[in-house]
């Protein structure tokens, strides 16, 4: 596929037939709505498409990538538009923003839900939990379901029922000529193995359709806090007590600076923490005893677990994640959260050069590491945490030093590390190597070949790019 790097007006008459043509909408530089349409999560992230295509259903996503094709359109898809990388938004090409399609229909009979791909996780949440139904996906609401799904998909709920693909089941989408198919497992198995886990590379999902679980709404969850200077003996204990705890319990270590919750004591305000919000996924009467073993280290600053809503938990932290902030991530997977790397953390966080960056760790184990390696193309069932290292700011100025913060501890747990990177955590300037390191050699010639057979000219490579037949 040929692609324009070349700012050039699209020809008037193509723009008015492709605006008769499909329901949504399409946006062109200087117009009214331009510059909210371009825009991402990361404010870091600023460019200027030739067109942004608001789609309302699968025909104008074939529609735009015909469009796409015949004007040597880069293409870029944008669901939550929640990606660090930015991958949501090009320079000169066009930016198919499916945001408005964000229905979810669930079928409590059947336990399955039909979601769209502008959905995000607050909006699949809150249909499931209407029902006491529940698919396990992030822990920040305002996540996009697309994004999510397709790279895998690790939240607060996996550790009880596995990743976000683990309960796909089927998915509608769009392909680099512009076909319609649907990929399952009794129908283009490969393409689905590839969809779960390999991210944007095979296509525009159009529906995602999950398995659901029981969960009753009101979890016992929330955080607890603990000074700074008692994390690293915190870390040790709840990282030795998460080898035991059943599969309903999840945690979400998070060093940073204190927010100002009403939960803490004012004086704590700004001041950095150690922040661990956990959840245990089932009855709340059985959840005191299973939490215990991490609610009774030390001596907590505030504790807040309380029976709540489960989607009032999930949407705890979104003001932290808002939209708006400057945000490079650096990420690995861990073996252990042991002594010797939590020092280095703790060394290293001291050293924090904003006061809204993090450095978050996710356990995982349990319902994850019981399904098979190849059973998808998310391959790191064998970790024990996913470390993700924030830096999020606002200035515009000196950035180079909240970069520089960031790298220097992602280097300085390189030796804790298993080799391997989440997807959705990787940011825009890490390379070929370091997509391979997401999927391990294995995985990654897997891959290859499906997108050699879907998406031979690389149409689709605006994302944390798989190359055509790499694996031979």
């Amino acid at each position: 596929m040929t692609t324009s790097r070349v700012q050039q007006p699209l020809p008037e008459e193509a723009v008015t037939e492709l605006r008769e043509e499909i329901r949504g909408d399409a946006i062109l530089p200087g117009e009214e709505r331009y510059d909210e349409a371009r825009a991402v999560w990361n404010a870091m992230i600023d460019r200027s498409p030739a067109i942004v295509v608001r789609a309302l259903g699968a025909a104008d996503v074939m529609t735009a990538v015909d469009f796409a094709r015949t004007h040597g359109l880069e293409i870029a898809i944008k669901g939550g538009g929640h990606n660090v990388a930015g991958n949501a938004v090009c320079d000169h090409g066009l930016v198919l923003d499916l945001s408005r399609m964000k229905s979810v229909h669930v079928d409590p009979h059947r336990r399955t839900a039909r979601v769209e791909p502008g959905a995000v996780l607050h909006d699949l949440d809150r249909e499931a939990q209407a029902h006491g139904l529940v698919t396990p996906a992030g822990f920040v609401s305002t996540t996009g379901v697309a994004g999510l799904t397709l790279g895998g998909g690790i939240g607060y709920l996996s550790r009880t029922f596995g990743l976000t693909v683990d309960n796909l089941r089927s998915a509608d989408l769009v392909t680099a000529d512009g076909a319609f198919v649907r990929a399952g497992e009794d129908e283009h198995p490969d393409l689905f193995w590839a969809l779960r886990g390999g991210g944007g590379n095979f296509g525009v999902v159009t529906s995602f359709e999950f398995e659901l679980h029981d969960l009753d709404p009101t979890v016992l969850a929330g955080p607890v806090v603990w000074s700074f200077e008692d994390a690293p003996a915190v870390l040790r204990e709840v990282s030795a007590a998460v080898r035991d705890v059943p599969d309903e319990v999840s945690c979400l270590p998070v060093i940073r600076h204190a927010p100002p919750a009403p939960f803490l004591p004012e004086e704590v305000h700004g001041e950095m923490v150690l922040v661990i919000a956990m959840i245990y996924a089932g009855d709340p009467a059985d959840g005191e005893s299973a939490l215990a073993a991490l609610r009774d280290v030390g001596e907590p600053i505030a504790d807040a677990v309380k029976p709540m809503p489960y989607v009032d938990f999930q949407s705890m932290f979104d003001a932290a994640s808002g939209p708006g902030a400057r945000n490079y991530w650096k990420s690995h997977y861990l073996a252990e959260l042991d002594g010797e790397g939590i020092a280095v953390l703790c060394e290293h966080a001291a050293r924090m050069t904003s006061s809204e960056s993090a450095i978050g760790m996710l356990s995982l184990g349990g319902a994850v590491a019981r399904e098979p390696d190849e059973s998808t193309a998310y391959p790191h069932r064998d970790a024990a945490w996913v470390l993700n290292i924030q830096s999020r700011w606002r200035e515009t100025e000196n950035e180079e030093r909240h970069v520089d913060w960031t790298r220097a501890l992602f280097d300085a747990m390189v030796p804790f590390s298993t080799g391997g990177v989440y997807v959705n955590f990787i940011s825009g300037d890490e390379g070929d190597e370091r997509v391979r390191a997401a999927y391990g050699d294995r995985t990654y010639d897997r891959l290859a070949e499906v997108k050699a057979q879907w998406d031979p000219e690389n149409v689709f490579h605006l994302n944390q790019n798989v190359t055509p037949g790499a694996g031979g």
